[in-house]
């Protein structure tokens, strides 16, 4: 017969399968040698270092961007004087530390505001009056004397048919991104090179495991990154052990660009390295034991179960393929032997009749059904519900962490620092808008309101270069809309602009409108709005790994989050708790952070209120923060999911090969059982055939040439 067919091989597999589940239960439940939270804080801590490298990289593309807008608005068929733009970005923009307009052709100096600006080094690099050279020039990172970084960016002023443009020139500093430090964590931005350009917080530059993680961010920087994750490579790695039982946990990130995406400061090789000092912590989730005796259990239901099976199943339908074997090549001269089984011994039961019909006696007209204890479809059910009571408390009660989780302290913080650096990009990405529109404010103003169509053209160009804006619109002293870009204007009708700033436009509707409102020098009460996407809102406040992010305003009403599915514009936030927390962070300047704990779970809340003044200083905006801490990879949550995955693969296993093993012999056999009772009660006419080549196959195949047998006349073979 067929190995491959049967009995065997689900029983065969049963075995396999319930001992590999054994053996993976008693490993992947063992004890950890070190802190099962190193896991969890090292993540953390790539977090914290993706979030920063992620706003070095914009405010550094802003800046880049920013300047070269700048030039593009200055653009005309006659130049403006170099001392009229430098006053006129000198209103707008104060992140600067020099500004110059330089003529390349030989290199002299028109005009400068600020520090001094190492225009050597723009000459050397593109200033050398080819056009083509003066356009690819991007940003710069130039080492000072006194040891400062200045990123240098270049734009060109093109005015007529020049072919020879001025050069705009920019220097700004090259700061940490806005992470708070505080005594523990400190922050470096290296090059490609590994060389540390700007550091925060206590100093850690010239340690050895600093310098080993910088030639690693360094290397990493070119590195391929997964779809949907950090744009660049990014990772983690545990410092050395300080005195006593601190150790250093690092994260690193580079502020690269993705694929098919524009980043001037994408090029620039720039990585973020964060650390923090942690304590040690000797808790550990005692989970080897548990391993080992539910292992040991699985093991020995294992083997009773597949002993149960090949007793009851397997060496039955072998024995009665012997028996009918027998029978059908005529040898009658010894007794059925007796069966053990419901199926078996009514099978058995009706070979025996159909023997003693062979040596002449007539059939019965009836026969009742033997019945030889349980039924294989019965030992089948009790061998899966004795599986299934190993595998269900697993994957259901037993290791539930609850909500009583040990959940780190550097958690909670670090919650709390992502959740400010999160706050700390909105406010400056406002902010920038605003500037923006401050920009254009300028140049709608030098044409003194005289020509609408110029006007519109700008507000078009700023539209199209701006994905931030949905409308782009002036209007004049008493709210009525001069001419516009984009979208319908959201600004109340009949309402006064509002004065220099970032403006909350309404309190209630589908969705909100925030808007930044910058007044035309000179303009008669003229101002320029730029209404800002929603989606833009969104795209701030999402982050992987922080879990569900609100904007809230100085109510609590939501204005965007990171799930533009799943939330109602100004609806309140789900939970008093946020509400407590985002009171108690309106007077901390650097957020609060909690550890919320319920009666089934925990969660890690943080709130950080816009800080750092500006166009946004009024509204009041927070940025909230709550992550489930079953999301992260806490050892009492690992223990859950491993004992979990113990009991689904058990019940897996169990279901798999019982439902084999019942589809392909239990019920054939039951079949079996009632053609061979249906030939012994004088049924001669029904053909017999079997619908697998197997044990019970084998049996069908005999009890047909018996059926041929006896359907000759009596006597004739």
């Amino acid at each position: 017969m067929p190995l491959l067919g049967g009995a065997r091989p689900p029983i065969a597999a049963l075995l396999a399968l319930l001992l590999a589940v054994a053996g993976a239960t008693a490993l992947v439940l063992g004890d950890r040698d070190r802190a099962g939270t190193d896991t969890a804080v090292l993540t953390s801590q790539q977090r914290v270092a993706e979030d920063g490298a992620l706003s070095l990289r914009a405010s550094l593309d802003e800046s880049v961007t920013d300047l070269q807008r700048a030039a593009a608005l200055f653009t005309g068929p006659a130049p403006v004087p170099a001392d009229t733009i430098l006053d006129k970005l000198g209103k707008v923009y104060s992140k600067w530390r020099g500004i110059a307009v330089i003529d390349p052709a030989d290199g002299t100096l028109l005009a400068a505001r600020g520090e001094n600006i190492p225009l050597g080094t723009v000459l050397k690099s593109g200033g050398t009056g080819k056009s083509d050279a003066q356009d690819a020039l991007g940003p710069q990172l130039v080492r000072l004397r006194s040891g400062e970084t200045r990123m240098l960016v270049v734009a060109a002023l093109r005015a007529g048919g020049d072919k020879r443009p001025r050069l705009l020139v920019a220097s700004g500093t090259l700061n940490v991104p806005g992470i708070s430090t505080g005594e523990n964590r400190s922050l470096l931005v290296v090059d490609s090179a590994g060389t540390v350009l700007a550091s925060d917080g206590p100093s850690v530059a010239r340690t050895s495991w600093a310098k080993r993680v910088a030639k690693t961010a360094a290397a990493d920087f070119t590195k391929t990154f997964e779809p949907g994750g950090h744009p660049g490579s990014s990772g983690h790695l545990m410092g050395t052990s300080g005195s006593g039982h601190t150790r250093t946990a690092v994260g690193y990130a580079a502020a690269a660009r993705a694929p098919g995406e524009s980043s001037p400061a994408g090029a620039l090789g720039l990585s973020v390295i964060t650390s923090v000092k942690v304590t040690q912590d000797s808790h550990a989730v005692r989970t080897q034991a548990f391993g080992l005796v539910a292992g040991g259990i699985l093991l020995l239901l294992a083997l009773l179960v597949t002993w149960v099976l090949m007793r009851t199943v397997q060496r039955p339908l072998l024995q009665l393929y012997v028996e009918s074997r027998r029978l059908g090549r005529g040898e009658l001269d010894r007794p059925v032997r007796s069966f053990r089984g419901r199926e078996p011994a009514r099978v058995g039961a009706a070979l025996e009749s159909l023997r003693r019909q062979c040596l002449g006696e007539r059939a019965p007209g009836r026969t009742g059904r033997a019945r030889g204890g349980f039924g294989t479809r019965a030992t089948v059910i009790c061998c899966g519900v004795l599986l299934l009571a190993w595998a269900a408390p697993l994957l259901l009660l037993l290791n539930r962490a609850g909500g009583g989780v040990t959940v780190p302290k550097q958690l909670v913080e670090d919650q709390r620092r992502r959740t400010d650096t999160a706050a700390d990009r909105v406010r400056k990405a406002l902010n920038e808008g605003w500037a923006d529109v401050a920009s254009v404010a300028q140049i709608v103003g030098a044409g003194g309101g005289k020509d609408d169509s110029a006007d519109k053209a700008v507000l078009e160009t700023t539209l199209r270069e701006h994905p931030r804006y949905r409308s782009v619109y002036v209007l004049d002293g008493a709210g009525t809309v001069l001419t516009r870009a984009g979208a319908t204007p959201r600004h109340p009708a009949g309402h006064k602009p509002y004065e220099d700033s970032v403006a909350q436009l309404n309190t209630s509707g589908k969705e909100p409108a925030v808007a930044a409102y910058a007044a035309v020098p000179d303009g008669k009460g003229r101002t320029v709005v730029g209404e800002y996407d929603p989606q833009f809102l969104i795209s701030m406040v999402t982050r992987p790994g922080l879990g569900q992010v609100w904007l809230i305003d100085a109510k609590h009403r939501i204005i965007a989050a990171d799930r533009p599915h799943g939330f109602r514009a100004f609806s309140k936030l789900p939970g008093g708790h946020l509400d407590d927390l985002a009171v108690k962070a309106r007077k901390d300047s650097n957020g609060k952070s909690i550890l919320h704990r319920s009666s089934r779970s925990s969660s890690l809340a943080a709130a950080a209120p816009f800080t750092g003044g500006g166009a946004v200083k009024d509204l009041g905006w927070q940025v909230v923060s709550e992550q489930p801490t079953s999301w992260l990879e806490l050892p009492e949550y690992t223990a859950e999911r491993h004992t979990m995955l113990a009991g689904l693969l058990g019940v897996t296993a169990a279901v798999a090969c019982l439902g084999w093993l019942h589809i392909i012999v239990i019920r054939p056999l039951r079949a079996l059982a009632d053609r061979a009772e249906a030939l012994a009660t004088g049924d001669r006419k029904t053909v017999l055939f079997p619908q697998h080549h197997d044990e019970v196959g084998a049996v069908v195949r005999n009890l047909e040439l018996i059926r041929q047998r006896l359907a000759r006349p009596f006597g004739r073979n």
